[in-house]
């Protein structure tokens, strides 16, 4: 199992949107970043990832599942840009601030503080435990 993070404005799209569509889950399409691209190419059916909500709120709101592998985005007729199929998981009851993160020394490293603009980012097994302790989740369900 790989973990990761998906950002988000949530005036765009929020994790309420993500809910709302359902066990089908939704593209996460208009990602324009190659090493971001290259993440979703990554990743595997049943990967879990953070969703965060960026400019408005700076936290991590739930927890999403890669539920169709990297395909063409559906946004564009550019082939080089691909998108994955993601769906919600759950709230996380507890939503780490961006301020949290940056301020524990365990996750000082995690790319949400090292690579702020990458839209989808890897997280470390170690990081996914301790966020999901920050948040009130237990990483093991």
């Amino acid at each position: 199992m790989n973990y990761w993070l998906f950002k988000s404005e949530p005036s765009s799209f929020s994790f309420d949107k993500l809910k709302a569509a359902g066990k089908a889950g939704q593209e996460w399409d208009g990602v324009r970043n190659y090493a971001a691209r290259n993440n979703m190419r990554a990743m595997q059916i049943g990967d879990l990832g953070f969703f965060y909500h960026s400019n408005e709120g700076l936290n991590i709101v739930g927890i999403a599942e890669v539920c169709g592998l990297a395909h063409p985005d559906s946004t564009t007729d550019d082939p080089r840009w691909e998108c994955v199929d993601i769906r919600a998981v759950r709230e996380v009851p507890n939503p780490p601030t961006l301020g949290q993160v940056k301020a524990n020394p365990k996750l000082s490293e995690m790319a949400l503080v090292r690579l702020g603009r990458l839209s989808v980012q890897p997280v470390t097994p170690a990081e996914w435990k301790e966020v999901c302790r920050m948040g009130g989740v237990d990483p093991a369900t």
